[in-house]
């Protein structure tokens, strides 16, 4: 049961390890030879296939892919997966990678956007005759599953906000007719929690303090309080389902501790049975069969672990550890458990897709993700434990080139957005390609990373632009110490919060860097939380606490303090800034008013923007085009090798607004 947005993904992962890498060791005299080109299309076009799914009965496989260069849904019978068709035909921008089907076995609900806007509409198709019935309102409103189960298979629980961009009323459609019924009109809460037989059961809502008020629904409609989860906790705590009679409700709680677990809550009694628990990390997903009973939990580290609660899923996991190795999701089932499509994630090669069929044990591959990377040379993603200035274990991943045998070389800092959420190991596009490129590339997992225990997440409150930027800063000086990087040759890239990070670190840490990529981060602190979209209004209290209250002058200028536009006069370096022109998250202002304010203290500042695009680059000739032009930015100031621009730029919407002169081979 998905939330609405999840505002953690705002911006879409002493020593100790650090001095007993052996990385000095194996650096030689011998110089390497560097590897030969590939191609940017081959790490950022869309992947072969996403997100391979049974239908309920087992019979059919569906999945993402491209047709004609744009993600469409794909069907195929089981038995025969040559018979594979197209069942949906979009031919401006890729479908959601998440979909689900119908228990009736023939259709399946998928979801479409209009040039980044995130107003996400629900449809389904038909797979025996291709009809599409829309399921929510076409233009203006983001909708999302709320709910489905087998006891009804013609029908859905959807969310939408047609009536009020803040909160999301709930209705009950026919997938097959489109027939929607208001179910409920919702003007208060975040959160609501519906059970097996889509009865609403319980809601949360945030309150002035940040933390969040749960209550349960009684049969006569009225509320009552259930539970309360402070601010501290409501990145660690989460309501997942009911168990199939309604009597037991699975969550993942972290209230009286400090890495979050799974636990089972009678709701008769209210007694509590702990499910599953990890000592190193919070679980952060849990996996339900069809009768809605837990099978196993997951903790992230520095990789995947699982955590079996039903022996069954320990039998799964040691049937594909001895089928091949890599980072195990567990994707979809048939209803009656007998077949799992998995997907293992690697480093060093494509993803595969298999089939586990629980009766006779075996795996079988069903798909490759990425064919392109077939028989290519890929550098390993090395998780690393990070010494923060203040005590803290900063978990991070490291790439390393073949140049990196003979000495040091420069080094690009990536930095996730979020900022609550984290970086994870396995195969990373952005990794591979500058690696490639012949520079070590290093992912720090900064304080308010999700994953690692609320403390870690709590450190990070009051701290956007201090302790957090420290902490890329101190990953910066322990790359240099571990003989990785040279110090005169390290850029930054980030994205959204990492967007942000990256401006901080032009404006607070100059002397740092030799260049900055930022793509749509933010340059002010209080114009972003005055331009959030509608429906993040009911989070505004848990930002409010956790980074600045712009209500309040002191909150005011604390948060004018930490934006990196206040700073201005300390940037000197080469900036390259991208912005998606529908960006609603990151409005497009925010990239505008310090591409002005750069330029007006001459500060070399390009300036890219695309029209058809919001947070983030979906179109797969934008996200060429991106590249292309950061390639050639990171080769003139860091002097790694660059591709040629070729046709990378061909039905890209890219304009360059400002600054073509300082990045070669671009024109305005």
């Amino acid at each position: 049961m998905p939330a609405p947005i999840d505002r953690r993904l705002l911006l879409r992962r002493a020593t100790v390890l650090g001095a007993s890498l052996p990385f000095v060791g194996l650096i030689g005299p011998v110089r390497a030879e560097p590897p030969a080109l590939i191609a940017r299309r081959v790490f950022f076009d869309n992947p072969d296939y996403i997100n391979v799914r049974l239908s309920p009965d087992g019979t059919q496989l569906s999945w993402v892919a491209p047709l004609d260069g744009v993600n469409n849904l794909w069907v195929a019978p089981l038995s025969d997966l040559r018979a594979a068709r197209p069942v949906t035909r979009v031919t401006d921008r890729n479908i959601s990678a998440e979909y689900r089907w119908a228990h009736t076995n023939r259709h399946v609900v998928f979801f479409r956007e209009r040039d980044g806007d995130e107003n996400w509409r629900a449809a389904s198709v038909d797979i025996t005759d291709g009809k599409i019935v829309p399921l929510t309102p076409e233009t203006g409103v983001r909708a999302f599953l709320q709910e489905s189960d087998r006891k009804f298979p013609e029908e859905m629980l959807l969310r939408h906000n047609q009536r009020d961009k803040r909160y999301f009323d709930m209705y009950r459609v026919n997938v097959v007719t489109g027939a929607s019924e208001l179910v409920y009109e919702n003007h208060d809460y975040t959160g609501l929690i519906t059970d097996s037989t889509f009865q609403l059961r319980l809601a949360s809502r945030l309150i002035a303090d940040g933390s969040a008020e749960v209550f349960e629904r009684h049969p006569d409609g009225s509320w009552a309080p259930f539970m309360t989860v402070p601010i501290a906790e409501t990145d660690t705590t989460h309501l997942l389902d009911f168990s199939a009679d309604g009597k037991m409700l699975y969550l993942i709680d972290s209230r009286g501790r400090d890495k979050a677990a799974l636990f089972a809550v009678d709701m008769a009694t209210r007694q509590t049975t702990l499910l599953a628990a990890d000592d190193d990390a919070d679980i952060v997903r849990a996996i339900f069969d069809q009768d809605r009973r837990p099978l196993a939990a997951l903790a992230i580290t520095d990789r995947m672990r699982w955590h079996a609660v039903d022996q069954s899923v320990a039998n799964d996991l040691a049937d594909l550890g001895r089928y091949g190795a890599g980072d195990i999701n567990f994707v979809s089932n048939s209803d009656d458990l007998r077949l799992g499509t998995v997907h293992f994630e690697r480093d060093t090669e494509s993803g595969e897709f298999a089939l586990l069929d629980r009766r006779t044990r075996e795996v079988r591959k069903l798909f490759t993700q990425r064919s392109a990377l077939d028989g290519l040379a890929l550098r390993t993603l090395q998780p690393v434990v990070i010494p923060s200035r203040d005590g803290l274990r900063l978990n991070g991943y490291l790439t390393r080139p073949v140049e990196a045998a003979a000495g040091v070389v420069p080094l690009v800092l990536v930095i996730h957005g979020g900022p609550y959420y984290r970086d994870t190991w396995g195969f990373s596009p952005v990794h591979q390609w500058l690696a490639n490129r012949g520079y070590a590339v290093l992912a720090v997992n900064y304080r308010g990373s999700t994953g690692f225990g609320k403390a870690f997440i709590t450190a990070a409150d009051h701290e956007w632009g201090g302790k957090m930027h420290d902490d890329l800063i101190d990953a910066v000086d322990w790359a240099i110490a571990q003989a990785i990087a040279d110090p005169k040759r390290i850029g930054f890239f980030g994205g959204s919060y990492g967007g942000y990070s990256a401006l901080v670190a032009a404006t607070r840490t100059p002397d740092v860097f030799a260049c900055i990529v930022d793509l749509f981060g933010i340059s002010n602190l209080v114009t972003f939380m005055a331009t959030i979209p509608p429906y993040w209004g009911p989070w505004i209290s848990v930002w409010k606490n956790r980074l600045g209250d712009p209500g309040t002058e002191a909150g005011r200028a604390f948060l004018v303090e930490r934006s990196p536009l206040t700073h201005i006069d300390r940037a000197v370096k080469p900036i390259l800034i991208a912005q998606g022109m529908r960006d609603v998250r990151v409005v497009a202002a925010e990239s505008e008013q310090m591409v002005n304010a750069l330029k007006q203290h001459g500060v070399p500042v390009t300036y890219i923007t695309f029209a058809d695009e919001g947070h983030g680059f979906v179109r797969p000739e934008n996200r060429l085009a991106f590249y292309g032009v950061t390639e050639a930015f990171l080769a003139k100031h860091l002097g790694g090798r660059c591709q040629p621009v070729g046709n990378d730029f061909a039905g890209s919407s890219l304009k360059v607004e400002t600054g073509a002169e300082l990045v070669p081979g671009l024109h305005g």
